[in-house]
């Protein structure tokens, strides 16, 4: 049976960029895979579209909690190949499956994890990014100012596609805070987890993408990997999006989803007090994944 693993991340954290990585594995004839058209069909957790087919409701008629009460049994559906013949060729399905996920790791009112634990995965790729960094991106990709990224990323109320009376393209997403969020993923219990940096892709995409497919039960040859990598470089991912535009770009004059994807770049793009404010609400997770505070660099520096 074909494995399910959660590619979870906190939006703007590299998730999309590694399901890049994961399509490139199958380039055919010398040429890069083309960012609109990936193989791995299905692959993000909210959508409607999978919803709506084996549950056989609208879910346009439903309430956002009478939806999250009935996606448990979605993913065991998809999970168990349910939908194989709707949402991937027969030449496309793989030992594995992965899967975008921005959600947290919640529970229903019902009290079971909205992504049915156990039954809806087999384990999660976590995906995690410094927040100083996440903070300009989210801004970018969500046409809001920086301070309203900041906003949304310390907000343990903040939700995806949440707003009433709208019909938006998903299903809602619930985003507790930045630090909420990852807490989410790296504390629970019912699926393993592999926690992976995207300072530590940019190092070392070879090593780390390598490791997260031998956790996810894909083991692929070194040429593989390393042609993956190079197809899935940044400046390919710039130059298809100009060239041809991505689906997922902010729909607004010049904008860019594949925007800087530099590390640290937070340093030149937010002000000393976007930064603090960051660091006030995200100090003890970010010293937990290894992201040390301006604060505390600072201090070091002087002392």
């Amino acid at each position: 049976m074909t494995r399910t693993i959660w590619l979870a991340s906190y939006p703007k954290s590299g998730n999309t960029w590694f399901r890049m990585l994961v399509a490139n594995l199958s380039a055919k004839d010398g040429q890069p895979v083309d960012i609109n058209d990936l193989p791995e069909r299905g692959g993000i957790a909210s959508a409607r579209g999978p919803f709506d087919y084996l549950s056989l409701i609208d879910s346009g008629l439903l309430t956002h909690d009478e939806i999250d009460c009935l996606r448990p049994r979605i993913y065991e559906a998809l999970a168990s190949g349910a939908a194989d013949d709707e949402y991937d060729k027969p030449e496309d399905i793989r030992p594995v499956r992965f899967v975008k996920v921005h959600d947290a790791y919640t529970l229903t009112r019902r009290g079971e994890p909205l992504l049915a634990g156990p039954g809806g995965a087999d384990g999660v790729i976590l995906i995690v990014r410094d927040p100083r960094d996440v903070a300009p991106s989210l801004a970018n990709h969500n046409r809001t100012g920086i301070d309203g990224a900041i906003t949304l990323m310390n907000d343990p109320q903040a939700a995806y596609c949440a707003k009433p009376g709208r019909m938006h393209d998903q299903l809602r997403q619930k985003l507790p805070c930045w630090s909420g969020h990852v807490a989410s993923w790296l504390d629970q219990t019912d699926i393993p987890v592999l926690l992976i940096r995207y300072e530590d892709m940019q190092a070392d995409a070879i090593g780390v993408f390598g490791r997260a497919l031998d956790f996810a039960g894909r083991p692929v040859g070194d040429e593989d990997i390393q042609r993956a990598v190079e197809y899935a470089d940044f400046a390919e991912l710039r130059r298809q999006e100009e060239d041809k535009g991505f689906s997922e770009t902010p729909r607004r004059p010049g904008g860019l989803f594949f925007r800087r994807g530099e590390v640290g770049a937070w340093r030149d793009e937010l002000t000393a007090e976007q930064v603090a404010r960051i660091e006030a609400a995200h100090t003890p997770m970010m010293r937990r994944l290894g992201y040390e505070p301006a604060g505390a660099v600072a201090l070091a520096r002087t002392a």
